[in-house]
């Protein structure tokens, strides 16, 4: 396996054409967050039948991304409620037009992004929250399944995969969510339905540079990435997106694996 410094000092010297330069540098406000966590975390676990596993895999510190499915509004909720890490998700703007929605989303650490700005507005909004060490939330699919028969899991986006390689440190967390489309599906039921089942599926978690190395990964050593110095920008992009595809690709299976629908 190629060594792990090596690697790392070599994907370094490529880093004006990955890096992702957060929005503003800065993390919202949130007073109320670990109020929110102790009176509503316990209640939600206490009303509804969630079974989790692999919550150690999730680490206490450092920057971290934590990659679900995606099938229902709760999802959000389900993950922060049962990770015990503060995670901040990316929420459209539409969302803090109403005055107590938007105090609900400041207070948990939500980050507006405006649609009108488009995606790299979004990834850099992501690179606020890895740049300060904190857990970023994602849904690698890019929006929520609206398939109604099996696999409901959808290609992921290789935006997750942008951001690891952008904050090579960070630790990406697969996990797999079943039975919030039961408990709350969109546009069919306006209430939560707690007596369903849910199950929180936490993988084993991996960084970029792991990742980039690994021979079952990118399978990738120093010396191909110092290669990469002697082509045009568009060639070097060119040979990164495939890289960032197989990782997202990898990432998906792992959440299927996981018990993803």
């Amino acid at each position: 396996m190629p060594d792990s410094s090596d690697v790392e000092m070599a994907w370094n010297e490529l880093k004006e054409h990955w890096y992702i330069e957060p929005y503003n540098g800065q993390m919202p406000s949130t007073p109320g967050y670990s109020f929110i966590r102790f009176i509503f975390s316990p209640l939600i676990r206490g009303i509804t039948r969630i079974r989790a596993t692999g919550l150690n895999n999730i680490p206490s510190k450092g920057p971290t991304i934590l990659a679900a499915n995606h099938l229902s509004h709760v999802d959000p909720v389900l993950i922060i409620t049962t990770s015990r890490r503060k995670a901040h998700y990316l929420a459209k703007d539409g969302h803090f037009k109403n005055f107590w929605l938007r105090q609900f989303m400041k207070m948990t650490g939500q980050i507006k992004t405006n649609r009108e700005e488009g995606g790299d507005q979004a990834l850099s909004s992501a690179a606020d929250v890895l740049s300060a060490r904190s857990a970023l939330g994602i849904f690698p699919e890019g929006t929520r399944s609206k398939r109604t028969e099996a696999p409901l899991l959808l290609p992921g986006k290789t935006g997750v995969a942008r951001l690891a390689a952008s904050y090579p440190e960070a630790v990406v967390i697969p996990i797999s969510l079943n039975g919030t489309r039961d408990m709350m599906a969109p546009q069919k039921h306006k209430l939560p339905r707690f007596w369903k089942p849910l199950e929180v599926n936490i993988g084993k978690g991996i960084t970029w540079l792991e990742w980039l190395k690994d021979p079952k990964g990118g399978n990738t050593n120093a010396e191909d990435l110092r290669a990469f110095k002697e082509l045009e920008e568009h060639e070097i992009k060119s040979r990164l997106a495939p890289l960032y595809r197989k990782f997202t690709d990898q990432l998906m299976a792992s959440i299927k694996h996981l018990g993803a629908p």
